[in-house]
């Protein structure tokens, strides 16, 4: 392998990953939203 294909193939698996690592991130620091109780809609009031 020469020496230029080293080092895109290095740098593509090394912006990979910093992506994959920046959206699980952003995944996991999103807040979750309040889903609507579907038993409180239907309660008799």
């Amino acid at each position: 392998m020469s020496t230029e294909g080293l080092i895109m193939m290095l740098v593509t698996e090394i912006f990979v990953t910093i992506i994959t690592v920046y959206f699980f991130l952003k995944i996991l620091k999103t807040p979750s939203k309040q889903e609507p109780d579907s038993f409180s809609e239907n309660d008799a009031e």
